[in-house]
């Protein structure tokens, strides 16, 4: 059912185009926190109180003050424009809930890998996922307090990033730092698409 005054819960009568977009990425590299900042709806999110019981098989090195974590995903909406509606959905970050990110993975047309650059290591096994399916997407480098400084050349060997695959800089935080990841991923899918 449309409404005729976008009031933050339909989408715009003027919407002509839609996306799934996927948000993936190691545990506690910021997906959540992604589509928190960006949604223009309320967000669905899964999210379940750490235990110790889980504490074997999620390791929280490198990771302060986490004391949640996603256990199937996180949905939130964003209008691009007026005419372009991208649904944003989160997957886990742990390999054990990858049954769960294939099954979401189905019907996207782009992603957006997050990365850490304190432990961009974590991030390989989110990217062998995206580039098994054959999905376009970009890598978000979130930024943390004390996220190190790598020049770009450095961190694309790290990452072994084709040359035409966008690297940013992301603050998951910021609504307008997500809406330019966002933006990035659009124009490469554009250009992907056009190639084809």
């Amino acid at each position: 059912m449309a409404s005729s005054v976008y009031d933050g819960i339909y989408v715009r009568e003027s919407v002509e185009n839609t996306a799934k977009i996927l948000v993936v990425g190691p545990f506690g590299v910021g997906k959540t926190t992604l589509i928190d900042a960006v949604s223009e709806i309320e967000p669905l999110r899964t999210e379940e109180l750490m235990t110790q019981a889980g504490a074997a098989v999620d390791s929280l090195a490198g990771i302060h003050g986490k004391t949640t974590t996603t256990v199937a995903l996180d949905f939130g909406r964003i209008t691009l424009g007026d005419d372009v509606a991208l649904y944003l959905f989160g997957t886990p970050g742990q390999s054990r809930f990858s049954p769960i990110w294939n099954e979401l993975a189905q019907g996207a047309y782009g992603v957006i890998v997050l990365v850490d650059c304190r432990r961009l290591e974590a991030s390989f096994e989110a990217m062998g996922l995206v580039e098994r399916r054959g999905l376009p997407y970009v890598v978000a480098l979130n930024v943390f307090s004390d996220s190190p400084e790598f020049p770009e050349e450095e961190l694309r060997e790290a990452l072994d990033l084709a040359p035409d695959t966008p690297l940013v800089t992301c603050d998951a935080r910021d609504r307008a730092s997500v809406v330019h990841t966002l933006i990035t991923l659009v124009k490469h899918l554009t250009r992907t698409q056009e190639s084809v």
